[in-house]
């Protein structure tokens, strides 16, 4: 709940919910290397801090890669570098994400990564490969309502690469 709460931008009921259970669960591992750091994670991008979000998620790289937050933190790093305007490295995490397919696989952070990928190249400054992770999220997505909102700007951005 504290996770959706700073993903929504509600970073205050999320940080109440998180310091109760750290009081409640103080050796609580997940929580304490994982959840937090999420939530602040979260809190920072909602304040345009995307520094302070990759700072914040680095108490969970020993557990990247793992069943609990699957490749999530990878993703979440990615859109924090996207913020940051670091190409090259939010290009680094979304591609950790797409070559790790068998870690949660029916995890959304999957197929977004596609995405991530296009708009850190675009970042980056190399069209041709973002165009084609471009194309690649589109081939994945080819069956989506057309008005879903992030394929919709998906497109836009797409079109720009023309």
């Amino acid at each position: 709940m504290a996770v959706v709460l700073a993903m929504t931008g509600d970073a205050s009921h999320a940080d109440a919910i998180t310091q109760e259970l750290s009081r409640r669960f103080p050796e609580d591992t997940i929580l304490h290397k994982v959840v937090m750091p999420f939530v602040a994670a979260f809190a920072a991008m909602n304040r345009k801090a995307p520094e302070q979000a990759v700072a914040a998620l680095e108490p969970i790289r020993p557990y990247e890669l793992g069943v609990a937050q699957g490749m999530f933190p990878n993703y979440l790093r990615g859109l924090a570098y996207l913020q940051a305007r670091r190409g090259a490295e939010a290009a680094a995490e979304f591609q950790k994400v797409i070559e790790h397919r068998g870690i949660a696989p029916a995890a959304q952070e999957h197929s977004l990564a596609r995405l991530g990928l296009g708009r850190a190249y675009v970042v980056a400054g190399n069209a041709a490969k973002a165009k084609t992770a471009y194309q690649d999220f589109f081939a994945l997505w080819k069956d989506a309502d057309v008005d879903v909102p992030i394929l919709k700007e998906a497109r836009a951005e797409y079109a720009k690469l023309q």
